[in-house]
């Protein structure tokens, strides 16, 4: 993380908690079980992704009082936690649908860039003594994360069931970078 100024008990205790969780996601989507299956590939990267983003909003909600930001935090853990449910729930049927090597090769290629390049913004985004901006600031690479994933998902033959998933990921992810970005530029960032 990239302090810019001198931090606060309260804030260096969010941003503990943060780095925590950054830690575990980024170990449960570089160590995922991976198989011949791009679908199977993008859920269990996605499912630790996604786990991440509850517990992140579950931190910002035990430091926030900012009220837009709180509707943020919880939207995202509602939408995220129905998008697991939905992975975990096809996620033995779209393992069958396997891909050819080239492709497999492509895909997790260029997949493994669009991560790096998440967890690099996440992790060095700068830190002020205000929550709610280190919060949004993290976020917004984490759902750009998503989107470029999700959309690089897209471009490849995948089971038809994850289809929905990929564009309601895409969807909501696009709009809470809208929401923050908004919130960002009205407290004067």
């Amino acid at each position: 993380m990239n302090n810019c100024c001198r931090l606060s008990n309260v804030t260096k205790e969010y941003l503990y908690a943060f780095q925590e969780i950054l830690d575990l996601m980024i170990q449960g989507m570089t160590e995922a079980e991976l198989m011949d299956s791009i679908s199977h590939n993008f859920i269990v990267q996605m499912i630790p992704h996604h786990r991440a983003a509850i517990e992140m909003s579950h931190n910002i909600l035990n430091y926030t009082t900012n009220i837009p930001l709180q509707d943020i935090a919880l939207q995202i853990i509602s939408e995220q936690t129905k998008s697991i449910e939905d992975m975990e729930r096809i996620v033995c049927g779209c393992s069958a649908l396997q891909n050819t090597g080239k492709e497999l090769s492509g895909y997790q290629c260029r997949m493994e860039e669009i991560m790096r390049t998440m967890f690099d913004a996440m992790g060095s985004a700068c830190v002020v003594n205000d929550v709610n901006v280190d919060f949004m600031r993290q976020m917004i690479p984490h759902h750009l994360g998503a989107v470029r994933m999700s959309e690089l998902t897209l471009k490849y033959c995948i089971c038809r069931e994850l289809v929905p998933i990929l564009t309601a990921i895409i969807t909501s992810q696009k709009r809470g970078i809208m929401q923050m970005q908004r919130l960002l530029r009205c407290m004067g960032c």
